[in-house]
């Protein structure tokens, strides 16, 4: 709006005679406070997910060792439990293993070192059982022999016609199964941790900015709708440093501008813009025991902005509303299906909507 910057030109050539020392560089102070309590959340979490990756399984999934085949399959368990590299010569057991939806792995064995490894592979890998594999690159966790594998290797005694002490001599306790890194739960939990660890730094990131940068905040930005962002903020700035016309715990009025400074966030809003105002009211109660009321202020502007004032005083609501309507006289005041109506026929809100409708409704009374 150009009379909003005119009045900022004014402001700075007059200077601030009366200027309040409480409310200098009130808002921009508050935005700075508002974002360094925000980012304690997102700081905190991403924290919490790099440490959980060095502690758990994730960091060494993510980059685990490259198989060694001069190593035992035992030192490279104690060193790095996932491995990825290429498995040479690998013959199929005949076994498989089950899971609740079908086949999970084929089990085949080969030379590590010098060792006789049993090594569980994925069925797309092995093509299904393919009998012998010449070569493979694969992902995997040596993990020591479980039941499941203890079974395995008594039917291969039988198969071969060796004794279990015979076959549990020459076939390490140490296994790779590749499953369990490419497992469905095992991409998800890396999803989740990796997802939620880049959101959380997302935030810090831009939290960051806000701190530094005030005039960067979403608060701020949404000015950008009604004019120069910069000079509207300043213009409220020197507005509310000659101390407001009405000012509560948290909600602020002065001559261009209602303003929202509270833990629940900051709104700064053009007098002129806004097009309707209401008070609702919630009854907080448990079970048959009622406690309070809480009452918020519902500010509805131009350009679809919409803004709550939420656990206010009855009373400093009311002030708020009675003195926006008599400053700008165009405001929609209270709650009724009328000023709903009217609201959103200034906003056009729904028109594509309700012309999709007019003509679907054409269409079929032809």
């Amino acid at each position: 709006m150009d009379n909003y910057e005119r009045e900022v030109e004014v402001a700075d050539i007059e200077g601030g005679t009366n200027v309040s020392e409480q409310y200098k560089d009130y808002i921009k102070n508050n935005i700075v406070a508002c974002y360094k309590r925000k980012i304690k959340a997102p700081l905190i979490y991403l924290g919490f997910v790099i440490i959980l990756s060095l502690l758990s399984p994730i960091y060494s999934i993510l980059w685990p060792a490259t198989i060694d085949t001069s190593k035992s399959i035992k030192d490279q368990y104690e060193s790095n439990r996932y491995i990825s590299g290429t498995i040479n010569n690998l013959y199929f057991t005949g076994y498989t293993k089950e899971w609740i939806t079908g086949t999970s792995g084929y089990y085949y064995y080969t030379n590590i070192g010098d060792d006789i490894v049993v090594v569980l592979l994925t069925p797309d890998t092995c093509k299904q059982g393919t009998p012998m594999i010449d070569s493979v690159n694969i992902k995997g966790k040596i993990y020591k022999n479980n039941k499941t594998e203890t079974e395995l290797l008594s039917k291969l005694a039988s198969d071969l016609n060796w004794n279990e002490e015979g076959i549990t001599s020459t076939i390490s306790s140490y296994n790779i199964s590749e499953p369990a890194v490419t497992g469905f739960f095992t991409y998800l939990s890396l999803t989740l941790a990796i997802g939620s660890g880049i959101v959380a730094l997302f935030f810090v990131l831009l939290y960051g900015i806000f701190i530094l940068k005030p005039r960067l905040s979403t608060p701020v930005l949404r000015l950008k709708a009604y004019g120069n962002s910069n000079k509207l903020l300043d213009l409220a700035e020197e507005e509310l440093s000659m101390l407001p016309q009405l000012a509560t715990e948290d909600m602020y009025i002065t001559e261009h501008f209602f303003i929202e400074i509270s833990s629940y966030g900051i709104a700064i809003v053009p007098i002129d813009e806004i097009i309707w105002i209401y008070q609702y009211s919630t009854l907080h109660k448990f079970l048959w025991h009622h406690f309070k009321i809480s009452y918020t202020l519902h500010i509805t502007a131009n350009k679809r902005l919409y803004i709550k004032c939420p656990k206010n005083e009855k009373s400093d609501i009311n002030g708020v509303i009675d003195y926006l309507a008599e400053a700008n006289h165009n405001i929609l005041v209270g709650f009724s299906e009328e000023n709903r109506i009217e609201v959103e026929k200034l906003q056009g809100e729904f028109i594509p909507i309700r012309k999709l409708l007019r003509f679907l409704s054409s269409r079929v009374k032809k």
